[in-house]
């Protein structure tokens, strides 16, 4: 659910704080002297304010004065409250040393580390309690653990204020509900949630805007649509929800406020109508799986060839080397290849209303992930509260919506898995939640599903689960003996052992210590080395073995995070191609949470067909990241526009490059297998945008056949050099993309 949250008109922001790493009971007192202390915004993770590298205990001390005007200006006069945003991953907050609350639990407490990422932090204190000193200065101290990845007070803007009973009510579009009604026709579930044990009354209003033909901003607003009021009241701890219609495409809104009666405090938010733009699919077969595959000799194959349609299909094949069969009602091609060599087999899949026909290549040799691998990954749903349950629902999911069929295949379960102690003899064993690795491998492997697992070089994965240090040998045999195909290596408390030491070779050592276990095994496991790309590991982690590598800190669900990320990679495109990709982290799309609370991605459908567009043209690993049981229709077109998924598999595997870069627009090109190219063109800008590019500035001048629409997969006739053809130029709306095939001239 989109909702908004009020904010007081007086609400004071406590945009900076004193910091200091370490720990110490006694910084939490108002007198502490912390002038010595480094000041730092909060709002922002303070691995980008001079501490790239630290992960674990600080301390922020916020100064500030709260004023008898802001209780004057009250009301409803019940609380002060301090809203802290996000705070990863455990915090414990003071108010001129009195706890005020704690979310999460540190590992010195009981039962030891819980991460509560990426809980909201707000917390409320009566405004006759003791500790509030009004009319002098106040200092809230919070007490921070950053069990790995970015750490920190970030993800909003903290402040504090009066508590008012609107801050009781949340209001909004409940995404993963909406309908999708033939003719274009969209139903929005609006939904209003009364939190609060009072009732409230007011009037909600909302306006259906649509961008004009020219784009609604690009010509200076939008056209207005028709408004709606109606007077709510909404007795304690009730909802309501009202449908309401509208004609969906790019640039239509939903602007909406509720007005409080008696108070005149509103809460106004905007929703940005979602619409899909990728077609139908045929009932006729097409092969979507990627046309080359690696394996090792005599290592197991799992291959499932993706064939989208309508079911009951049949697989056949022929060239098949020896040691590998086929499952002709299934299309999972297992065995073992014998040699080295490389075998060119012909598939083909029939079903009542046609058939379809692909080449692929089984290159048996050093290297796996010949396409960057694609999947799901926990973590950004669920955190550390994945389970055996849940992993199979989503596994199910893959299969029960069709994903496996657009080439869709890893289940990876991320950190929590793990028991908080080792066997008598040493070996990695999973936590209650995991009853039998096993056999859950094997219910995937029956599937035609990949199983990918988490761990990290250190004693202490980043949620503080045990960690492989010291037993990589023992872990890697044990993960070969559970079936797994793919391993997600965190640095996370490893910096405990390289300590002070900064060198090349420190970094690397535990990945070359891991690569050398797996590679003792008789399975092929995917190698993804997660270490926020520190000392460029984009340089040596073909060193190490690695298919992947990430070259970012953790990814969130905000366009500045996913932007920043995504365009920040044009200078890595000589470190990616088969089998070794760069990884700019998982995807954030559809109902995202890490644990608490799913909530649709913030990103806007524009940013999202963005993110989907830049991540293919990168040649990234594609893992999803969401609740796949919860995919609605347009996060599911999101995923399975075939066109769109081609450009990330491309066999040639070059990353895309920037040919263009302007404060308003950015165009990326990506060579492709055929001798042709991909091409994104980004609006940058928050309005729309006539985008215009000359097919010069591409270095395609006179050698372009036609263009198609990767989204639509519509066709745009011949472009040639002079006249009207010799430009692509296309209206994007704010933080768009315009994804073109463009196929050369023979």
């Amino acid at each position: 659910m989109i909702f908004c949250t009020a904010q007081h008109p007086d609400a004071i922001r406590l945009a900076e704080a004193r910091f200091i790493t370490g720990d110490d009971p006694a910084w939490k007192g108002s007198s502490f002297d912390d002038s010595g202390w480094k000041t730092v915004h909060t709002g922002v993770v303070w691995q980008a304010q001079g501490y790239p590298d630290y992960h674990g205990y600080a301390w922020y001390r916020i100064h500030v004065v709260i004023p008898s005007s802001l209780r004057a200006g009250g009301k409803w006069k019940d609380s002060l409250r301090i809203f802290l945003a996000h705070v990863n991953d455990v915090d414990e907050t003071f108010l001129n040393g009195k706890k005020i609350g704690q979310i999460g639990a540190f590992p010195s407490d009981p039962g030891g580390y819980v991460s509560k990422w990426p809980a909201i932090r707000e917390y409320h204190v009566a405004i006759d309690d003791s500790a509030i000193r009004w009319d002098r200065e106040n200092v809230i101290a919070v007490r921070d653990y950053d069990g790995g990845g970015t750490g920190g007070i970030f993800m909003g803007h903290p402040y504090l204020d009066m508590l008012e009973r609107t801050d009781g009510l949340t209001l909004g579009v409940v995404a993963d509900s909406i309908q999708y009604v033939t003719g274009g026709k969209t139903i929005l579930p609006f939904r209003l949630r009364n939190q609060f044990n009072t009732t409230i009354k007011g009037k909600l209003s909302y306006t259906r805007q649509t961008g004009g033909k020219d784009g609604g901003d690009l010509a200076g607003g939008k056209d207005g649509g028709d408004r709606t009021e109606e007077t709510i009241v909404l007795g304690p701890f009730v909802e309501q929800e009202i449908s309401v219609p509208v004609n969906a495409g790019p640039g239509v809104d939903l602007e909406y406020v509720f007005t409080e009666e008696g108070t005149g405090l509103s809460l106004p938010g905007k929703f940005h109508v979602p619409y899909i733009l990728t077609p139908t699919p045929s009932a006729a077969p097409r092969i979507n799986s990627p046309k080359v595959f690696g394996v090792r000799a005599l290592s197991p194959v799992l291959f499932r060839i993706a064939a989208s349609g309508e079911k009951p299909m049949h697989y056949t094949c022929m060239g098949l080397p020896g040691g590998l069969q086929l499952d002709e009602n299934t299309g999972l091609l297992t065995g073992k290849v014998g040699g080295k060599g490389s075998y060119k087999i012909s598939l083909v899949v029939k079903n009542a209303f046609g058939k379809a026909e692909q080449t692929l290549t089984i290159e048996a040799g050093d290297k796996l992930s010949l396409t960057p691998p694609m999947g799901w990954n926990s973590w950004n749903c669920w955190g550390t509260s994945v389970s055996d349950a849940k992993v199979r629902s989503s596994a199910q999911a893959l299969l029960d919506k069709g994903l496996v069929d657009h080439g869709w295949n890893y289940i990876n379960i991320d950190d929590g898995w793990q028991s908080p102690s080792r066997a008598g003899d040493s070996t990695i064993v999973p936590n209650d939640k995991f009853p039998e690795m096993k056999e859950l491998g094997d219910w995937l492997h029956e599937r035609g599903l990949k199983f990918g697992i988490y761990s990290s070089p250190g004693p202490l994965t980043c949620g503080g689960f045990t960690g492989s240090w010291q037993n990589e040998v023992k872990d890697a045999a044990t993960y070969a003996s559970w079936g797994i195909d793919y391993l997600k290596y965190d640095w996370c408390s490893y910096d405990r052992i390289a300590g002070r030491d900064t060198n090349l070779a420190t970094y690397i050592k535990p990945y070359s210590l891991m690569q050398k276990a797996l590679r003792a095994q008789r399975r092929d496991i995917v190698y993804s080395l997660c270490q926020y790309g520190m000392k460029d590991v984009w340089k040596w982690g073909r060193q190490v073995d690695g298919q992947t590598w990430r070259t970012t800190e953790d990814i969130e669900d905000t366009w500045e995070s996913m932007s920043s990320i995504g365009f920040r990679q044009n200078a890595l495109y000589p470190y990616a191609g088969p089998g070794h990709w760069n990884d700019p982290d998982m995807m954030i799309v559809g109902q995202v949470g890490w644990g608490e609370n799913l909530h649709p991605s913030r990103l806007t459908p524009d940013e999202q067909y963005t993110h989907v567009s830049l991540w293919c043209l990168l040649s990234a690993p594609l893992l999803i990241g969401c609740d796949i049981s919860k995919l609605d229709p347009f996060t599911l077109n999101l995923l399975t526009n075939d066109e769109v998924l081609a450009v990330d598999q491309d066999v040639l595997g070059k990353q895309a490059r920037q040919v263009v870069h302007t404060n308003e627009h950015q165009v990326w090109m990506k060579e492709m297998e055929d001798g042709g190219w991909a091409v994104g063109i980004f609006n940058m800008d928050t309005v729309y945008r006539k985008v215009s590019v000359n097919l010069s500035e591409l270095g395609l001048y006179g050698r372009v056949r036609w263009v198609m629409d990767c989204w639509t997969h519509e066709l745009q006739g011949a472009l040639h050099g002079g006249g009207a053809g010799d430009k692509l130029e296309y209206l994007i709306p704010p933080h768009g993309v315009k994804l073109l095939r463009v196929y050369k001239k023979r």
